[in-house]
């Protein structure tokens, strides 16, 4: 047995270098081995933070006696999802064709081609609720491939067939298309719980901020209620971080009360954003305060010192899932003193708890005097607590999420410190997530995992717009402006964009992802980006491609916009597009009425003096004495130079 996962620059897979399983990594030598065996090849995909992840392991990957199996009939391959996602992604569509839904760990059973012929996700040990042992499984398998091959061929090449669909391109959504998605929004609304469907439920990102974008057009008369409930359920619930700030993944009831509790980077780079914009378009102070708890929670925890985001923090310590974060009574006397009690009822702590026999904190009762303070003291005394395992990978994608939502927090918020971590991390990027001229899809330890992925791509580059009209350093433009170019190696002949490269590696298919769930695709990013581009350069064929690659989703928004929401809200914004350029000293006193709302459908530019380096800039002078003056554009068409903050804001 020769377990090859020990040099491998993901935690996840380093979490099986030491299983009885004779691990592969993806890659052609892989399906050399099987077909040289003619055995059939078993993928396993998932992530470090994944807690179903980790049971299967234990109960099945750390046995002997099925890892003999295991090895004797397959080849076994191990993928990390995130640092995968062509592979997670063109697989989890066949789990889906073939079952009807999806998760992690995913389970595929394929042939020396890489085609799928049976697929599913966590298999128990023994036969559980209808469901097979995974040992059975296997046996079943190896039956079908040694005794009935051509089914098995056949199964493989309907799966192929089916995957291989295409989705017909649309229109750029217009008004009466965005209004219908909102509807459809509405429809499934929980109007007892805030949020979406039923358990369990996820925060949906993408959508909570189509709502925000939308909530002023004429049609979207219940968006604010929607929003308000959505947003102070979750921060109120479990699923929020009560003590130390930042969000799980999703809760497994519908009421955000009860989580499974791994923490994304991407779900808290998304929600610190949406929770400072609806903070600021509410009015509602303590959504801001929630914002900032989070930022606090991804610089605490999240963050490498020298300025990489990680990726995720497991659901279990001490093997065991939510260990980190439950309470009881006698715990939190034991920190508290006679100050307990208090804490105890504003948080809905009993004896019997609400998670097996602890107590998930959520807020319910009275708020106490100082609450900040006796957070403070159990947040102190958690910290001695074994931690959840760190998912020490800096992913690209994610990691731009997290510098945008820095570089908008410390500008809206006049904040120097956020300010600064933004500034820090996107020079993170530029440093250690371009290898030989190309972006990479994850860094650890200074080895990085591979080139990087239409997401990575398109993220960043948001970022860095972000980070350009966040501090009027244009050489953030310039890096990315790159990217933009780099666009180009993903392209698709009929609208939108891959998710790999051209020249990345072959797969079953070229994954074309337009889901936008739970943070948006690179699909919907990309088109972000290239209309923000447009907006700074003035050049059309941007503004083309963007709304090309919005008008891919073709059927998929009457059937199902909440999967489409960030294309959606591009759409918007380009329905709506303004410029703005701000040219002078003093040119954040302007900029900080472009802040005081939630405008990404305005393309911010500010500078000291004119530059041609950025169109939008160009031949845009600043007042006579030097002082700051604001030009509001459309298509470069400019309304009369101001100096005064009010007159800006009538404008915009």
């Amino acid at each position: 047995m020769a377990n090859r996962l020990a040099g491998s620059t993901s935690p996840y897979l380093l979490q099986h270098k030491d299983n009885p399983v004779d691990w592969w990594e993806w890659g052609p030598e892989a399906f050399e081995e099987a077909r040289s065996r003619d055995v059939p090849v078993l993928l396993s995909v998932g992530y470090a933070s994944c807690h179903w992840c980790h049971v299967m392991a234990h109960e099945s990957f750390e046995d002997e006696a099925t890892a003999e199996l295991m090895n004797r009939h397959f080849v076994n391959i191990k993928v990390d999802r995130e640092e995968r996602p062509d592979v997670d992604a063109v697989y989890m569509e066949s789990v889906q064709a073939m079952t009807g839904r999806g998760g992690w760990p995913m389970t595929v059973f394929l042939d020396h081609d890489g085609r799928p012929f049976f697929a599913g996700t966590y298999f128990p040990p023994t036969p559980r609720h209808g469901m097979p042992s995974f040992t059975q499984l296997l046996q079943a398998i190896v039956e079908a491939w040694e005794g009935s091959r051509a089914d098995v061929e056949e199964q493989a090449r309907r799966v192929v067939e089916a995957v291989s669909a295409t989705i017909p391109a649309g229109d750029l959504p217009g008004e009466d298309r965005l209004e219908r998605a909102y509807e459809a929004i509405s429809a499934v609304f929980d109007r007892i719980n805030g949020g979406f469907g039923g358990a369990p439920k996820f925060p949906q990102q993408p959508v909570i901020e189509f709502l925000l974008r939308i909530r002023e057009r004429d049609w979207a008369d219940d968006a604010d209620r929607m929003l308000t409930q959505t947003l102070m359920e979750m921060a109120w619930g479990g699923i929020h971080d009560q003590i130390g700030g930042g969000f799980s993944r999703y809760s497994v009831d519908d009421q955000w009360l009860v989580p499974h509790f791994e923490k994304m980077l991407y779900d808290n780079a998304q929600l610190a954003r949406l929770y400072l914009w609806a903070g600021i378009e509410l009015e509602h102070p303590d959504f801001i305060d929630v914002s900032r708890s989070t930022l606090d929670y991804l610089t605490r925890d999240l963050r490498h010192p020298e300025g990489g985001f990680f990726s995720a923090e497991d659901a279990d310590s001490d093997g065991v899932e939510g260990k980190f974060y439950v309470w009881t009574p006698d715990e939190i006397r034991e920190v508290l003193g006679d100050r307990a009690d208090e804490v105890i009822a504003y948080y809905g702590v009993t004896d019997w708890g609400n998670f097996e026999g602890s107590n998930v904190l959520s807020r319910i009762g009275t708020r106490p005097d100082d609450l900040a303070e006796l957070n403070r003291a159990l947040l102190d005394a958690r910290s001695r607590r074994v931690r959840p395992q760190l998912d020490d990978k800096v992913v690209t994608s994610w990691h731009g999420m997290a510098i945008r939502a820095f570089a908008e927090a410390g500008r809206a918020l006049d904040d120097t410190a956020l300010l600064d971590v933004a500034v820090e991390s996107g020079r993170f990027a530029l440093r250690e997530l371009h290898q030989d001229g190309r972006l990479v899809r994850s860094w650890r330890d200074g080895r990085v995992s591979g080139p990087g992925f239409l997401d990575d791509h398109a993220s960043l580059a948001l970022a860095f717009f972000s980070l350009f009209s966040a501090t009027g350093d244009e050489a953030w433009y310039g890096h990315a402006m790159d990217l933009i170019g780099e666009l180009d190696r993903f392209a698709r002949p009929e609208g939108g964009f891959f998710s790999t490269p051209d020249d990345g590696p072959e797969l079953l298919k070229r994954p074309f992802d337009l889901t936008d769930n739970p943070h948006p695709s690179g699909n919907a990013m990309a088109a972000e980006a290239l209309f923000l581009a447009s907006l700074y350069t003035g050049d059309p064929s941007l503004r083309d491609r963007a709304g090309n690659a919005v008008a891919a989703i073709g059927a998929v928004v009457e059937r199902a916009p909440t999967m489409v929401a960030h294309h959606l809200s591009v759409a918007d914004a380009m329905s709506r597009s303004l410029e703005l350029a701000i040219v002078g000293e003093g040119w954040e006193d302007l900029a900080a009425v472009h802040y005081r709302r939630f405008r990404p459908h305005v393309a911010l530019a500010p500078a000291e003096t004119p530059t041609d380096a950025v169109p939008l800039l160009a031949d845009r002078p600043a007042s006579a004495d030097g002082s700051a003056r604001a030009f509001v554009c459309r298509d470069f068409v400019c309304e009369l130079p101001v100096t005064d903050p009010a007159a800006l804001a009538s404008q915009l």
